[in-house]
């Protein structure tokens, strides 16, 4: 029998027969580019982590169904578990299937959460043959890089902040089974908040129950005492920072009080992993939302997270204080010398103000960027096999009124997720979103037949809570007054899809490198949209903040001509600047503790 490397006993955590204690850092490899992840990783073995934390996102992997996954270059996690393992550091894997992480969907795949009628998160017999197909992929790369087999991985965790969800014990017990079955023999535990309504919902016996806060450890601790006296305390996010919505301040955490709360747990003998120690980007379409119970809440493209070890890598007076308790919790008092390289400041481009080209007619772009397809009710992303992007959906309804006795008349959509631009006779009558759409907007009508264009924007699938998994699209249908309309064409804008073909009618700058370096991109005076770089889709810009810049690493860059191209949906710009810092706007201090509470 193959016995793992770390145990525990008597609430007290062993590697290898000593007592020991993990001091983790959380690095997700699908938010940082490959080229950079060992120099991410290095930096978190500087801060006096022993461990590197991530989870696998499903959706990055196999966004298509019936397609093999991708591991390979960015998807290569194996290589991301073998940098950790030469960097001198533990690995543990957090492989879902749901993961939350401010991620689309939670990491789960469009297709998956768009089967009409599945449970998710529950033992639906659809939900779990999907997520044992996609293990059988997934598991073999991890369970072949366990400290068993010579490897870095000490630790694998069975789903993710259940207790917030759902209390189908015997799921979680099938998840663990599913794990051991295909060969994860390492220290197996579940993840939750840290109180007893939250241990109610997730924790079963016999696996150990570690906790995910970012304050009030010590009560937490008091909790598993009390709870699961056996077990010896892990903090496997302790949130020693906070993402951003759109429209929200940037979310700061002052360093000396989120190490006083760290020191706090460690003082008292528990783990600590820093939930982001480098929180990177939600490049492309990858940032999720969340949703108050009135309205979604898009997160922003950066996922800075105020991280000890930011996004473009510069350690950070956070870094300073975390690593400060770290060399204390393994009973060093004096702290070493950081290598010079790494305080140095990554290079950057010089500033620059670029001018962009003119803007298409966006109508006329996204009317000729699929293929339509025509339905009598308006279609979902899920019923057209999209995940992310837009659609364009076109009708025709009669407008009540006389050509002489034009009418006002309210144009309503229900069930509207996220955001709808809309044209009636290709003139543009406004926009609705997630809260308006029902109320609606006004039109004018003549009694005769108006065409309707309406390009719903997926802001972010929602990756926490009971909403998970809800669909993107017009999921009611679309009134004019109380009258339904129907027979509608449907036109897939695959933003992710791009190619260069696709992208050459789209406003841009160019601009020459001489050698790559980072930079950070801003349209001081364009409204909402899309940015690629050299082809690579960056992520989402809204000029409602707090974000402003997008942080462009330099392995995106090439020496030479490099291309900016910008999809406006609300106000086209005249000008792209490239910035020699980030700048991701107004501040205030997080929601730590407020996000605790049931």
């Amino acid at each position: 029998m193959t016995h793992a490397l770390l145990s525990y006993h008597d609430a007290v955590l062993y590697r290898s027969g000593e007592p020991y204690r993990i001091l983790a850092g959380a690095i997700h490899y699908f938010r940082v580019h490959p080229d950079l992840w060992q120099d991410r990783l290095r930096r978190l073995k500087a801060m006096g982590a022993n461990t590197v934390d991530t989870y696998v996102a499903w959706n990055f992997h196999q966004p298509m169904p019936h397609v093999a996954p991708d591991f390979t270059g960015w998807r290569d996690v194996g290589r991301f578990i073998d940098l950790a393992a030469e960097e001198g550091l533990d690995v543990i894997v957090r492989p879902g299937p749901y993961i939350c992480a401010e991620w689309d969907n939670g990491g789960f795949p469009a297709w998956l959460t768009g089967i009409p009628g599945i449970g998710l998160r529950c033992m639906d017999p659809q939900f779990t043959a999907a997520i044992e197909e996609w293990f059988d992929h997934l598991l073999p790369i991890v369970a072949s890089r366990q400290a068993a087999a010579g490897g870095p991985v000490v630790a694998v965790q069975i789903e993710n902040e259940y207790g917030s969800y759902g209390d189908d014990h015997d799921y979680i017990r099938w998840n663990r089974r599913v794990l051991e079955e295909r060969g994860i023999t390492e220290l197996l535990f579940t993840a939750d908040g840290g109180n007893d309504y939250f241990l109610d919902g997730g924790s079963v016996e016999g696996t150990w129950a570690t906790a995910t806060l970012g304050s009030r450890g010590d009560e937490a601790m008091a909790t598993w005492q009390r709870r699961r006296p056996d077990e010896p305390f892990f903090n496997v996010e302790f949130w020693g920072g906070w993402f951003d919505h759109w429209g929200e301040h940037h979310h700061r955490r002052d360093a000396e009080e989120a190490a006083a709360e760290a020191r706090k747990m460690l003082d008292l003998g528990g783990s600590v992993c820093i939930y982001m120690a480098h929180g990177g980007t939600n490049f492309g379409l990858g940032s999720g939302s969340n949703h108050d119970g009135s309205m979604l809440q898009p997160t922003v493209t950066s996922y800075d997270s105020d991280a000890p070890i930011a996004e473009n890598g510069a350690l950070t007076s956070k870094f300073h204080a975390l690593r400060k308790e770290f060399f204390r919790a393994q009973g060093i008092a004096d702290v070493p010398e950081l290598p010079a390289d790494l305080l140095a400041e990554a290079r950057v481009l010089p500033a620059q103000s670029l001018a962009l080209s003119a803007a298409p007619d966006l109508l006329k772009l996204v009317r000729q960027a699929g293929q339509p397809v025509g339905s009598v009710k308006p279609l979902s992303f899920e019923a057209l096999g999209l995940d992310g992007g837009m659609v364009l959906y076109a009708s025709e309804a009669i407008l009540p009124g006389r050509p002489e006795a034009p009418t006002e008349a309210r144009l309503k959509i229900t069930g509207l997720n996220d955001r709808a631009y809309v044209w009636v006779d290709g003139t543009f009558a406004g926009i609705l979103d997630d809260v308006t759409g029902a109320e609606g907007l006004a039109v004018t009508g003549t009694g005769v037949p108006a065409k309707l264009e309406i390009l719903v924007e997926n802001l972010g699938r929602i990756n926490y809570g009971p909403l998970t998994g809800h669909g993107k699209g017009i999921l009611g249908g679309v009134l004019i007054n109380q009258r339904y309309t129907f027979h509608w064409t449907q036109t897939p804008v695959a933003l992710a899809d791009w190619t260069s073909q696709d992208l050459a009618g789209l406003a841009g700058a160019d601009f020459d490198v001489t050698e790559p370096a980072d930079t950070y991109i801003a349209l001081p005076d364009s409204g909402k949209g899309f940015v690629w770089l050299n082809g690579f889709l960056l992520g989402r810009y809204w000029s409602k903040g707090p974000q402003i810049t997008l942080y462009a690493p330099a392995p995106l860059l090439r020496a030479g001509r490099n291309t900016i191209k910008v999809l406006e949906l609300e106000k086209a710009g005249t000008v792209v600047e490239l910035r020699e810092a980030s700048d991701l706007g107004p501040e205030e201090p997080g929601p730590i503790a407020a996000a605790e509470l049931p």
